[in-house]
């Protein structure tokens, strides 16, 4: 497929962060490869719906954004789905509603697609810190925390597992051979910032898919703002442990052996060389050198406990997700319809196979939990 028509999916839910959002859709239109539409999914929120309608009205001028209601439950896995359902374009891109792309974003996505085996492409997500700095103690490896891409990826445009869902794309044909993005793995309008829906979705895909291709080009770049509350070690280890408990959701999913297959190279190569830097620097009397030793330790031992209880709750029946079938008409005008967005049965349990094969470079890592 050569010059794809892209639509630019972006999942609102928070009247907190409407100068983020017009930041975010500003990015979009001043894409040097222009996005077909933007979609503007508002979760369960009729003050911001109502807001964002009259402040988008679709013109013949620039690129056009639409505003529609979450058609589904609470949360980014619903308001993904009704996205990817209303959507006109060959391949649908999403970007957090707290980031901004920059110019060259969609154009290294489309030329991603030059293969037809490609079903998915990411890109590189960095952090805008609230205080303008990064936190001494704050370790790179563990960036997937804020939502942005971590210390130990490959550079360049790498195969990959699964791509990172605040910026990234799939082509349509994926939806249709996968279903949607799983609800009850990420977030859902719980205080808890669960995440890995993505991750679920792209295992899924290579499980229906055995040729498909998921790649990230770190040229694809779009800046993530994190705001003061998540610079501090509380939210760190909280977050740490919602991904365990995801982790184990996904595992249940696909099975142990692909579900972690990418995170064992990263607890066993990536993390340990991160410890041994943290303390030579703190034998150089470098700022905040023994705090990133102790924050990965810490951020693993979290996880590993998440994971542990999330693995206990499945087992007993206490967690279940399910997969919605995108069945969308994207020539249906969609207004805030909370009727009209994706069809398919909610409840329809994953029947996951532990044995699939899932192609790929099984070195890459998993880009993190996405931090909407």
């Amino acid at each position: 497929m050569s010059d794809p028509d892209l639509s630019v999916v972006i999942c609102v839910y928070t009247e907190d962060r409407w100068e983020d959002i017009l930041a975010a859709v500003s990015s979009v239109r001043a894409q040097s490869y222009p996005a077909l539409e933007t979609l503007l999914v508002v979760d369960h929120n009729p003050a911001l719906l109502e807001r964002l309608t009259k402040e988008y009205k679709e013109t013949a001028e620039g690129t056009a954004v639409r505003v529609l209601a979450n058609a589904g439950p609470r949360g980014l896995s619903a308001g993904r789905n009704t996205g990817i359902a209303a959507s006109y374009g060959e391949v649908i891109a999403f970007l957090d509603d707290d980031a901004v792309a920059e110019r060259d974003w969609l154009r290294r996505f489309a030329e991603g697609y030059a293969d037809p085996k490609v079903m998915a492409v990411g890109g590189r997500t960095m952090p805008v810190w609230a205080s303008g700095r990064r936190p001494d103690w704050f370790p790179e490896e563990f960036d997937w925390v804020v939502g942005c891409t971590y210390k130990g990826l490959p550079a360049g445009r790498v195969r990959v597992r699964n791509v990172l869902g605040g910026n990234a794309s799939f082509r349509r044909t994926a939806f249709d051979a996968a279903g949607g993005f799983a609800t009850g793995i990420g977030r859902d309008g719980d205080k808890r910032p669960l995440g890995c829906e993505e991750t679920e979705l792209c295992i899924r895909l290579t499980r229906a898919r055995p040729d498909a291709v998921l790649l990230i080009d770190d040229r694809a770049v779009i800046h993530h703002r994190v705001p003061e509350v998540r610079e501090h070690f509380g939210y760190f280890r909280t977050r740490a442990y919602a991904e365990g408990l995801s982790k184990a959701l996904v595992a249940r999913s696909v099975g142990a052996g692909k579900g972690l297959e990418s995170e064992r190279r990263y607890t066993t190569r990536v993390l340990p060389a991160g410890v041994a830097r943290g303390l030579r620097d703190a034998l150089l009397a470098r700022p905040g050198g023994a705090g990133r030793a102790g924050a990965i330790v810490a951020g693993v031992l979290t996880a590993a406990g998440g994971y542990v209880v999330g693995s206990v709750r499945a087992r007993r029946g206490g967690a279940a997700f399910s997969v919605a079938e995108i069945q969308g008409d994207p020539m249906a005008e969609i207004q805030g319809d909370p009727m009209a967005e994706v069809q398919g049965d909610p409840m329809a349990e994953i029947q996951g196979d532990p044995m699939a094969e899932i192609q790929g470079d099984p070195m890459a890592e998993v880009q993190g939990g996405s931090d909407g």
